[in-house]
């Protein structure tokens, strides 16, 4: 364990194939599952063959994935479709550690729509118990053919900010001939 550099994981024993390597590399919205739960989209910042991602309090929400080990991670290719899933280690980033002061704002600088300066953003996120977690890969990849057929696509999850969508208003009858 490497205590001293800030994570709480070790990231050294990373599994890596030319494939996972190429779609890490231009990956900026992974879908990552933890613990049998339904795969979130979540963007992320590739770095030395790893996926960052943050996430807490007015960011993006991933349950259990800071607490997690482990997590299955799917990349898309160029044409949209689902090209490789692999099996990640999950490594928290603490803020008081030399990991955090070189990460951190590297992907705060990313982060579309942020609001505020880079250093404000860092700051937030370490008050605020924001997670910084690097999802590095550990297990064989599954890709071409051994993907599944399916779309594995779940039905949407409950928001409090659906609504009913109303009919829309008619001001006259349409008269059908």
């Amino acid at each position: 364990m490497r205590e001293d550099a800030g994570v709480t994981d070790e990231v050294d024993e990373r599994v890596a194939t030319p494939l996972v390597d190429e779609a890490v590399k231009k990956a900026a919205v992974a879908w990552v599952g933890v613990a049998g739960e339904p795969a979130r989209a979540l963007w992320c910042v590739p770095f030395e063959g790893s996926l960052l991602v943050v996430s807490g309090p007015g960011e993006q929400a991933a349950p259990g994935l800071a607490e997690a080990a482990e997590a299955q991670v799917t990349l898309r290719g160029d044409h949209g479709g689902r090209i490789v899933a692999w099996p990640a280690r999950v490594a928290r980033v603490t803020p008081d550690s030399e990991e955090w002061t070189a990460l951190a704002p590297t992907v705060a600088a990313k982060r579309l729509n942020a609001p505020g300066p880079t250093a404000d953003l860092v700051r937030r996120w370490a008050a605020e118990g924001c997670a910084l977690v690097r999802l590095v890969p550990t297990g064989e990849p599954t890709a071409g053919a051994r993907l599944p057929d399916s779309s594995l696509a779940e039905p949407p999850r409950p928001a409090p900010v659906v609504r009913v969508t109303r009919s829309p208003f008619r001001l006259h009858r349409v008269r059908r001939r």
